[in-house]
């Protein structure tokens, strides 16, 4: 079986917009049948989003130490996972019963179960870092990062109105954009360069899209064209 991983931003998860997230959660669920169905293995790290930034700011009024603070945000990560993985058991998946708390862990899972759904594990590592881990350790060529932008630009959309999107670029390239970090907790970048400098290192490819287009993510995984950025080796 080929093992495809996937990291699903926390903001994909959208608790502001109550209707289209159900719509997201149905689609999400029909691709990891159909992916299953053709002899897939799938890991998906699940990411805080807003309940992990709500959470940080919160302890922040008492908390100022990092690592604490990071701590937080991993817990909010894994109340995510669960509500993956309890969503896709619910369908009847082979998704495995636990949250790994590692990447060996995780990997170790697919040994027994098609589906592997975790959060994040260790303070300093967002969950871009892990998902690239769990392709590493995995034995997996391919990472595919799912947030609520399109693409990779040349600078920070935000920002900037005039920045350009990137269809294909190096790790490298992308690392000149992200910066060396670390990020702090709460801090967000179009990929985690944590998780840029550990994909140059074991070769992994990378796909950043929009994840809330189910049959784009789906055609990523797939290998097949999509909308979005291919991250790749120099």
């Amino acid at each position: 079986m080929t093992t495809h991983i996937i990291a699903l931003g926390g903001s994909l998860l959208r608790p502001e917009e109550a209707e289209k997230r159900v719509q997201w959660f149905g689609q999400l669920r029909q691709m990891a049948v159909l992916l299953e169905g053709n002899d897939r293995k799938l890991g998906f790290v699940i990411g805080g989003g807003l309940p992990a930034r709500e959470a940080i700011d919160l302890a922040k009024t008492n908390v100022t130490d990092s690592y604490r603070l990071d701590t937080v945000g991993i817990a909010a990560t894994r109340l995510n996972a669960t509500i993956i993985q309890q969503t896709l058991i619910d369908i009847g998946c082979n998704v495995s019963p636990i949250i790994p708390k590692t990447t060996d862990e995780a990997a170790e899972l697919f040994d027994s179960h098609n589906i592997v759904v975790m959060g994040g594990t260790s303070p300093g590592h967002t969950t871009d870092a892990v998902a690239v881990a769990l392709a590493r350790d995995s034995g997996a060529s391919y990472c595919v990062i799912a947030t609520n932008v399109s693409h990779v630009y040349d600078s920070d959309p935000r920002k900037n109105p005039d920045a350009k999107a990137i269809e294909e670029m190096t790790h490298s390239d992308l690392l000149q954009i992200t910066g060396e970090g670390p990020l702090q907790p709460g801090e967000s970048a179009a990929v985690d360069p944590i998780a840029v400098k550990w994909a140059i290192s074991s070769g992994i490819r990378i796909a950043v899209l929009d994840g809330r287009d189910i049959e784009n993510l789906e055609n990523a995984i797939e290998g097949k064209e999509f909308s979005g950025t291919l991250v790749k080796s120099e």
